[in-house]
């Protein structure tokens, strides 16, 4: 039998502050952490929900560095955009702090001391890399050099973004600074470490016997890791960024971004509340990490072991990890800009909010990798929150004012239909909570959606606008079960579609129905005036999502020319060798499409010397009409080769952008046709 909990800690991912919030972030973390505290709300639990921005970090001092502007400027910079954003998505933390915040310096501080002061740590001295031109000591990501697993040149010291393996800045072939570009050197420096090998028996059973509910990609990760033999994890760095090492002798050195970051959950909630230990140390809390898979290790193996250490804490009891959501059948990265970055979505769909959290729950990454596109985006709301449940709620509403003047008619006597799509209703209550608690947001929100559709089958069934000709009473008791089942709708959304809810409980006139209600066939009365109706969701047209493809293109082709590289030179050649090409310059004076080909354009080219028939492969490149008139050169003394039955004279010389499409090279005046290039 489950353990019934008096209250629940909601903690979420801290995100860097060295970037805006993106829809990998939102569907991995923040979207199903808001689902299930709003859940827990309506229930009327006693549940509080942290989180903030993680504001130390060598991306930060990197993004700081390349800027021209110190690290303070930067995490203030993005911590706003950071909270404004999720304000404006309706992520309804109870704080959203920053670990940059006196309160977390302060707490943080304390717990390294405890654990320092109780000898929890082992001193060790190793060789690190160190820049001798910088004169600092190298974190891993300011290492980069060629990855050994994929040769991708511009692999970090502790990743490589190329391939995603994980790396040591040792493994790294040529490895380079990026402070100074310099070789680093080996130098000794002192570090503390949290020995986790002494905290394996624990984790062991507490991961592996006590935890086996959890969701399978955790359990399997945890399980990886303690079957390879957990190892001492260092626990602070040589950096001038983070909070000072408080011990004596460790100047110029911080603790560790994933020492100092989970802390930053307990600080947060220390600002929350002065009652903050009883959401971290009393056994009748239920404490849930929502976390991207990428974090596993230190929420489930780290920070539990930390807090094992300190002593009078305790454990999470789940920790809901997602996967990875990619954008349009690619990686999503924040370093080539390839997102769809939350800030930028609220300035450009104004209104759609509940939208992209339909889509991202609805699409959600819960147990394997999974893919955004704009098109799936704009199909899911034309079908499904305009097709299904806007035009659901918007019927039942327009009926009312048409027949009753917007007053709630009186239910009389049910037939079995009636009692049959009423029992629908009870059964949703139940499988809707039993999909949230059990973190299954997807099939949670199918069942808040199926309310719409029992709606729209009923009066698709019982056709009201028909019966009022015929049995006016009855259309009243059809009509009223419609406006029940709206109520409904507006429970079963909420934690889903918050603005919707707010909304449909406006027309209702409402105000909002506990949770414990949901099911119920009397939550609107009879004689109640409703509100005017309105579209919960409008339809998103063809135009709308090109513009957001072609955004999405453009960032594409930039990252492709700053990624591209020139192709090595070629062989030596003498004078006499290059004296041998000719090459006019060539007004094209006709151009036709090749018959039964994609690529083929036949090209009549006035050369100076004739007129001949060149054929050339730039078809998906250029129309025939825009080529009438264009001076291009052309190797004139090419051999004639035939293709497609033309016989084709010459070529046309052009040159291959970053994304591979050919460009016409055009003199910038006009020349006489047959004029040498050379």
């Amino acid at each position: 039998m489950a353990k019934e909990f008096k209250r629940y800690l909601i903690t979420s991912a801290l995100p860097y502050a060295n970037g805006p919030v993106h829809i990998g972030h939102l569907a991995g973390v923040y979207i199903p952490s808001d689902i299930y505290t709003r859940y827990l709300r309506l229930r009327g639990r006693d549940v509080i929900s942290v989180c903030g921005s993680d504001e130390h970090g060598v991306p930060i001092t990197i993004k700081a560095r390349r800027e021209g502007i110190t690290p303070q400027q930067v995490v203030d910079r993005y911590h706003e955009i950071i909270k404004k954003s999720f304000e404006g998505l309706g992520i309804a933390f109870d704080i959203y702090s920053r670990t940059t915040s006196p309160v977390h310096t302060e707490t943080a501080s304390a717990f390294f001391r405890k654990l320092y002061d109780e000898g929890k740590f082992i001193e060790k001295t190793s060789m690190q890399y160190y820049d001798e031109e910088a004169q600092t000591f190298l974190a891993d990501r300011y290492i980069m050099g060629t990855c050994p697993k994929c040769g991708n040149e511009r692999a970090y010291g502790d990743q490589c973004e190329a391939c995603g393996s994980t790396l040591s800045p040792d493994e790294l072939l040529n490895p380079h600074s990026t402070v100074s570009g310099s070789v680093p050197v080996k130098r000794e420096t002192k570090h503390w470490y949290l020995p986790l090998n002494e905290y394996e028996p624990m984790l062991r059973k507490w991961i592996l016997e006590d935890h086996k509910d959890w969701k399978s990609n955790v359990y399997g990760q945890c399980k990886s890791w303690l079957d390879g033999g957990l190892q001492p994890r260092a626990v602070s760095r040589d950096l001038d960024w983070g909070i000072p090492v408080p011990v004596e002798g460790a100047e110029g050195k911080v603790l560790y971004v994933w020492f100092d970051a989970p802390i930053g959950y307990i600080s947060a909630t220390k600002e929350l509340t002065p009652e903050w230990e009883k959401y971290w140390k009393s056994e009748d809390t239920k404490l849930v990490h929502f976390i991207g898979k990428d974090n596993i290790v230190f929420h489930c193996i780290v920070f539990p072991s930390m807090l094992k250490a300190h002593g009078g804490y305790i454990l999470p009891e789940n920790v809901p990890a997602n996967e990875f959501l990619n954008l349009e059948g690619d990686k999503i990265s924040t370093s080539r800009n390839w997102a769809i970055w939350l800030h930028e979505y609220l300035e450009e769909m104004p209104g759609k909010e509940d939208v992209l959290r339909y889509v991202l729950c609805a699409n959600a990454p819960e147990t394997k990798d999974n893919d955004f596109t704009w098109k799936d985006y704009q199909t899911r709301n034309n079908n499904e929150l305009v097709a299904v449940l806007g035009n659901f709620v918007n019927r039942a509403m327009v009926l009312t004012h048409k027949y009753y003047g917007g007053e709630v008619p009186a239910c009389g006597e049910l037939n079995d239909y009636d009692r049959a799509t009423l029992g629908e209703l009870s059964h949703i209550k139940s499988a809707l909570e039993n999909n949230i608690e059990n973190y299954r947001f997807r099939d949670a929100l199918k069942e808040a959606m199926n309310v719409a559709r029992i709606g729209n089958k009923y009066l698709a069934d019982t056709e009201p606008w028909k019966v009022i000709k015929s049995d006016p009473e009855r259309v009243k008791t059809i009509l009223n079960i419609a406006l029940q089942i709206t109520a409904n709708i507006a429970i079963a959304c909420e934690p889903f579609m918050p603005f919707t809810a707010a909304k449909i409980l406006r027309m209702l006139d409402t105000e909002r129905f506990d949770w414990e209600r949901l099911g119920a066939t009397d939550l609107v009365e009879a004689g109640h005036r409703v509100g005017e109706p309105e579209l919960l969701f409008e339809k998103i047209d063809d135009e709308t999502i090109q513009r957001q493809l072609d955004k999405l293109a453009a960032i594409k082709a930039a990252n492709l020319a700053a990624e591209a590289k020139a192709e090595p030179q070629k062989e030596e050649c003498s004078i006499d060798d290059f004296q041998k090409i000719d090459i006019r310059v060539s007004t094209i004076v006709a151009a036709e499409k090749v018959a039964k080909t994609k690529k083929l354009l036949k090209l009549t080219i006035d050369t100076g010397i004739d007129r001949r028939v060149i054929v050339s492969g730039i078809a998906e490149f250029y129309s025939p009409e825009e080529l009438v008139g264009k001076q291009v050169p052309v190797l004139v003394n090419l051999a004639p080769r035939e293709l497609k039955g033309i016989v084709s004279q010459g070529m046309i010389l052009m040159a291959a952008d970053a994304t591979g499409r050919l460009r016409l090279l055009n003199p910038d005046e006009a020349v006489t046709s047959g004029a040498v290039v050379g």
